[in-house]
């Protein structure tokens, strides 16, 4: 007799993390982790009405907001006052049973209301403790607020983003944002294992500022070993390799790119120039396009502009040129690939009925089948986890909100 093989647990089913967290930044990497399976118990503070993101406009009534439900999915919200002593009796115990705490405040802040790993070590000797703040938990910027946009600017992106001579711009995304929550996820976890291998926790130091400027890469080289200065680019091209931007076809754009020279050689004979690509052609190889960009870049704008984006990408995928269509975001969330890798899921809503949303980029393992959590409401499991992590009993609970605890 054969038995069902039973479903594969999710890779961070054995997880549990404490998220002191709201807004984007951190609530956008704990979202990655409860996708893999981790159990995140969101503390939200009672008396200032929980996460910001609950507000968040538009779509957005009560204490419900598409914002939200974006980043929140599949998480417990626990309604408790860590600034009374009750509330912060209930955090200990937590702390106690849990793996991480993960934070998203101001860099001083941590420290401020012992949350670091030297305040809570003795409660749990294995408890990471992971801050994502603006700037940092050390440095002269430490106790300064840190947004995306704040540290677009600092980091250099917007002198980067936009064409030549127009006004700094950031990007479409909030990208230090998220790019600090994948960050943020990736320090607690390497975190979570040294910790389980020795037995011994730690802070993890993360912040948006250190994100956005080790997001500068290659340029920053350049600039720091040769002296090189990054100047914005036409058309979002490519500071060294041409071409690779985006380029105006007849009734829209599309970008192509040549990051290899056998690309060159596959657009330029596509083009009807393979003459371009032959030895002892100035254009034949990375430094001679380089130098003559002014020279070639009007070249293939103007056989771009002769046809359609449908056309040039008939042409050009199968000749294995690397080229796509700069799409809307309704297109790119249209687009077969996008559903064929299932990347828009649905969640059920006490308000909205069915949301539509993105899925988590991360992959372990088989993606459970069906509908995904929705985003808890403030508070929705303090009682569950009072009582079934816990072990508090009823008088317990009620001795403790009586005091405070969960800002009753």
């Amino acid at each position: 007799m054969t038995t069902a093989p039973s479903p594969a647990r999710r890779p961070l089913e054995d997880v549990r993390v404490i998220a002191v967290e709201q807004y984007g930044a951190g609530p956008f990497g704990t979202w990655h982790l409860a996708e893999l399976g981790a159990e995140i118990i969101k503390i939200e503070e009672p008396h200032s009405g929980g996460d910001v993101g609950r507000y968040v406009p538009p779509y957005q009534e009560g204490e419900d907001s598409l914002f939200f439900e974006t980043f929140n999915r599949g998480k417990r919200s626990v309604r408790l006052d860590l600034a009374n002593p009750a509330g912060r009796e209930v955090f200990e115990d937590l702390v106690r049973h849990s793996d991480a705490v993960y934070s998203n405040l101001r860099g001083d802040v941590p420290a401020r209301i012992g949350i670091t790993y030297a305040d809570l070590r003795h409660l749990n000797p294995a408890v990471v403790c992971c801050s994502l703040s603006g700037f940092g938990l050390t440095g002269p910027r430490s106790a300064q607020p840190g947004y995306d946009y704040v540290l677009q600017g600092l980091a250099g992106w917007m002198d980067l983003t936009g064409e030549p001579g127009g006004p700094p711009a950031k990007s479409g995304l909030s990208l230090v944002d998220y790019s600090g929550g994948f960050v943020a996820a990736l320090s607690l976890l390497a975190g979570l294992h040294a910790a389980r291998r020795d037995g011994v926790g730690c802070d993890c130091d993360v912040s948006l500022y250190d994100t956005a400027v080790s997001m500068l890469t290659y340029p920053a080289t350049w600039h720091l070993s040769a002296g090189y200065e990054p100047r914005r680019t036409r058309h979002s091209a490519h500071p060294s390799l041409v071409p690779f931007q985006a380029f105006e076809a007849a009734d829209g754009w599309l970008v192509v790119g040549c990051a290899k020279e056998k690309f060159w050689q596959r657009l330029a004979a596509v083009l009807g120039h393979p003459e371009w690509a032959e030895p002892g052609h100035p254009y034949a190889d990375f430094a001679g396009r380089g130098e003559r960009r002014d020279t070639l870049v009007p070249e293939l704008e103007a056989l771009f502009a002769t046809r359609t984006v449908a056309a040039w990408l008939e042409i050009l995928t199968p000749a294995k040129v690397p080229c796509g269509p700069v799409h809307t975001v309704p297109q790119a969330l249209a687009d077969p690939h996008t559903q064929a890798r299932g990347l828009v899921v649905e969640s059920d809503h006490p308000r909205y009925g069915t949301v539509r949303s993105v899925a988590s980029p991360v992959r372990v393992g088989e993606r459970p089948p069906g509908k995904v959590p929705r985003a808890p409401q403030r508070g929705e499991h303090t009682d569950t986890v009072l009582r079934d992590l816990l072990g508090y009993d009823a008088d317990r609970a009620a001795g403790l909100r009586a005091k405070g605890a969960f800002g009753d």
